[in-house]
């Protein structure tokens, strides 16, 4: 079917030219995860990642992804004619290196221009220029191909109310405003999906567990102008709309109206959310401000309401996922389970909270070698069955009213070997190192990495990816500019300052392909401590409230320090859970929560 598919490309491009077409993962607002509609890389590849590039000539094709997938891709790349690249290995190209590679000097380079952003485009751009080549920017080629392509989401719009955003619409617009005066813009071109939904304290359905709805938004002094499709907009919303004066436009008419924007304006925009379309559109005398969306920031400093409602929203989890891993330990072995079987018995807990909205993700619950693909999700074909032994790692979260949950927890399911003990006791060991952090105010993930990757380091093996990425408030689950990670890894952008009230993630892990992988996740707040001569300090508060699995633990890897960090959260777990629990979860709780 894929080899199908590339030749019904191959004879598009033959029509028009291109000798080089690039098909990425992303809608029109540079989206991590994106909509059936517009998952045209899956499509043309047969890879199902959330990450990921296809190049494609006229001879070959090519798949570049990053370390979360490899395992994956290589599988699902298996008689495809479909190379994969993997990303930041020893002797693999850049993605712009490869396709400078493959485009011949005065050849033709294809992309759709609204799925590629201003920043990207220009550079593909330049390495055309470098070649003497042209751009086909105009056409999405996957279109003329994909017959049964899934319609544009129009899900339903849900307001989020001042007492759990903590900022009314109104106010946030105006602080935006006063940032555009102070960077002297006067139009701001805002594309991104999660900062629109923050700024209007309006969610949707779009993306799958991503509450967002396809928009533009274009503020001005005197307008703010909201790009959507209108026939979703209720009575209700229209009325909220006009008390905060936005007014709606349709969805596609944002490309006709920038055309229009005056060449003496001054526009700010991001050029890495903002599509190339939009920005090839602009008047060329126009000054451009490209920089990072000041809600960007403004969202990922969470406010005091949203950081209590947070920590709320962690409570009703950890009571879900305390009941699942209650109900995994007591019943493995006694009845059938999978996979599949036991990520429903969670989703089923989630459902019973209080103002549960949907899933943070769709859920991964990896037995044994699958849990050594980083993202792995089940599927009929590849069910596990779960036996009492190994290693269960289940990452998951939730949306509520209150915000959004993101836990993993590797569990043992009866005897564990030697190995695997030693490697739950390190990734252990990293998590809580990082959680009890303190730090002078100016670090970023960068500074802090080593603590978690050290106990790994030290057994000489690594993870390939982030510790830890920032959190959405009813929005994306990995939010920047904040983050862990040891190196920049550009596009990922979370390297920014750890601010007061951000939201990041606490994810060390072990990966043996064919094995097993080991997980452990807690969100932390980072918050202000003392400040005295050497300046301000900082430390978090971790807000995830679920046992870490004693079974799997070797004490005896631990130091003093270690066991009571760790023996200190598993008090706060069961102070804070147990009061939600039946005799029966509560004694088993008391146990798994145990000092050691």
């Amino acid at each position: 079917m894929i080899q199908e598919r590339l030749a019904a490309l191959r004879e598009e491009m033959k029509k028009r030219g291109i000798d080089v077409y690039v098909v990425p993962t992303a809608d029109f607002h540079e989206s991590e995860y994106v909509g059936e509609h517009f998952k045209a890389r899956k499509f043309i590849t047969g890879f199902t990642g959330s990450a990921g590039t296809a190049v494609i000539t006229l001879t070959k094709a090519g798949l570049m992804t990053d370390g979360r997938y490899f395992v994956q891709a290589e599988r699902q790349l298996q008689g495809s004619t479909v190379t994969l690249y993997r990303m930041g290995e020893e002797g693999v190209p850049k993605l712009d290196e490869l396709i400078a590679e493959e485009l011949p000097e005065g050849g033709c380079l294809g992309f759709d221009g609204r799925v590629v952003n201003s920043a990207w485009g220009n550079r593909l751009k330049e390495i055309a220029r470098e070649k003497g080549a042209s751009l086909y920017v105009t056409e999405d080629l996957i279109d003329l191909i994909w017959s049964d392509r899934p319609a544009l989401s129009k899900k339903p719009l849900f307001l989020l109310e001042e007492k759990y955003t903590g900022k009314s619409a109104k106010t946030k617009i105006a602080d935006l405003r006063n940032v555009m005066k102070r960077e002297g813009a006067d139009v701001h071109i805002l594309t991104s999906l999660y900062d629109i939904a923050w700024l209007l304290n309006i969610r949707g359905g779009d993306i799958d567990s991503v509450p967002v709805v396809l928009s533009y938004l274009i503020l001005t002094e005197e307008e703010c102008l909201w790009f959507l499709q209108e026939e979703i907009v209720t009575p209700e919303i229209r009325a909220y709309l006009e008390e905060n004066q936005i007014a709606t436009k349709p969805y596609q008419d944002i490309y006709s109206f920038v055309q229009g924007i005056p060449e003496d304006a001054v526009v700010l925009m991001d050029g890495r959310t903002v599509n190339y379309r939009i920005s090839s559109s602009l008047n060329p005398n126009i000054k451009v401000l490209d920089r990072p969306n000041p809600t960007e920031l403004m969202k990922a400093i969470k406010n005091k309401t949203e950081v209590d409602n947070t920590r709320e929203a962690h409570i009703k989890d950890g009571v879900a996922f305390t009941k699942f891993m209650y109900w995994l330990k007591t019943n493995i072995g006694k009845m059938p389970m999978t996979e599949i079987s036991a990520s429903d018995y969670l989703e089923e807990r989630r459902r019973e909270q209080e103002h549960f909205i949907e899933l943070s993700f769709e859920t991964i619950c990896a037995y044994g070698p699958n849990a050594a693909m980083m993202h792995y999700a089940a599927t009929p074909e590849t069910d596990a069955e779960l036996k009492p032994e190994g290693l269960l790692l289940v990452d998951s979260g939730g949306h509520y009213f209150e915000g959004t949950t993101d836990i993993t927890r590797t569990m043992a399911l009866g005897p564990v070997t030697d190995e695997m003990r030693r490697h739950f006791t390190a990734v252990c060991r990293s998590n809580l190192a990082l959680a009890n952090a303190r730090f002078l105010y100016g670090c970023t993930g960068l500074n802090l990495d080593i603590l978690a990757r050290g106990p790994l380091w030290d057994l000489g093996i690594d993870y390939k990816c982030g510790t830890g990425h920032g959190v959405g408030y009813v929005l994306n689950v990995h939010e920047g500019p904040n983050g862990f990670r040891w190196r920049v890894v550009p596009e990922r952008r979370d390297n920014g300052t750890l601010e007061e009230g951000m939201i990041t993630t606490d994810e060390p892990g072990v990966y043996l392909e064919g094995k097993y992988g080991i997980r452990i996740e807690n969100e932390l707040v980072c918050r202000k401590a003392e400040k005295n001569e050497y300046g301000q300090f900082m430390y978090f508060e971790n807000i995830t409230y679920a046992p870490i699995d004693l079974d799997a633990i070797a004490p005896e890897e631990m130091t003093s320090r270690e066991k009571q960090w760790l023996n200190d959260y598993h008090k706060m777990v069961y102070e804070t859970i147990s009061p939600y629990l039946t005799a029966e979860e509560r004694e088993w709780l008391q146990h798994y929560t145990r000092a050691i």
